[in-house]
């Protein structure tokens, strides 16, 4: 099933300005063959939230099927257009959907992950710190079901918003160039992290002159000081947005086979019962 499918039906999406393809939130669900692992993982494309970085989409979720994974590539809404919190609500109604739908896609609802490049790396790290368990009498079953999410995976991702090491860009499109400090301090997600975060997989370069490094590192530590189970990949060249890994580079791509051992390791590629 590779249609868009729309997150909120046809003129109940919250907060949306308009009806066409950038006011309407959606997925794309890519199949693994052979019925899977059971484990699904919802993909945030990056793009400083301006734009969705096609090889940050498809080429994601079809690699994660050849590990059996079920892949959900999220086409959220952006900034200018959009701001806070409606690029946030896109990916908690992406989790609770999948969560929701989790019998019709045989994947587990203990074992949806978020990944996430650059900005659609902070997306991904938003709802691993903000996130809810549902409202058990909503109307809408999909309410219903939590946005947390079982693990992540933040490839050279934006973090921090403020300081030198913030990504300008992302910010000034999330929130305007007249944000709220509490607010911008609060998607500043080095602070946010949690004991219930999730477990994290994080890949970065050194020489990352677009989204500096410092992010992942502030990161890891606040997971670090939380209790909350990471693993990092740190290259010392790579730049930014390799996705996948840049052509004819065997080092940007080795993080595909490390995070695969990671998500082995944590009991998400074992065929769920």
């Amino acid at each position: 099933m590779n249609d868009y499918l729309p997150l909120w039906p046809a003129g109940e999406t919250p907060g949306a300005l308009g009806v066409e393809d950038p006011d309407t939130p959606a997925i794309q669900v890519y199949s693994p063959s052979g019925g899977g692992c059971g484990t699904a993982v919802v993909i945030c494309p990056g793009g400083g939230y301006g734009g969705l970085a096609e090889h940050e989409g498809r080429p994601v979720a079809q690699w994660l099927n050849t590990l059996g994974v079920t892949g959900v590539v999220l086409r959220y809404r952006l900034g200018p257009r959009y701001r806070h919190p409606v690029m946030w609500n896109d990916v908690s109604r992406a989790v609770r959907t999948t969560r929701s739908r989790s019998d019709d896609w045989k994947i587990a609802a203990d074992r949806i992950g978020v990944l996430g490049f650059s900005a659609g790396g902070h997306l991904a790290a938003t709802v691993s710190c903000h996130f809810d368990s549902g409202i058990p009498n909503a109307a809408d079953p999909v309410e219903r079901a939590s946005s947390r999410p079982d693990f992540s995976v933040l490839i050279y991702p934006v973090i921090s918003l403020v300081g030198a090491s913030a990504h300008s860009g992302s910010r000034h499109n999330l929130l305007g160039h007249d944000a709220d400090l509490a607010l911008v301090a609060r998607l500043s997600l080095e602070t946010q992290v949690s004991r219930d975060t999730p477990p994290t997989f994080l890949v970065h370069s050194t020489d990352d002159s677009a989204v500096p490094v410092e992010n992942s590192l502030r990161y890891a530590l606040a997971l670090e000081a939380a209790g909350v189970p990471f693993a990092m990949q740190v290259y010392d060249r790579g730049q930014h947005g390799f996705g996948l890994g840049r052509a004819g580079d065997p080092v940007t791509s080795s993080w595909l086979d490390q995070c695969a051992r990671w998500l082995g390791a944590n009991g998400f590629l074992s065929v769920a019962v």
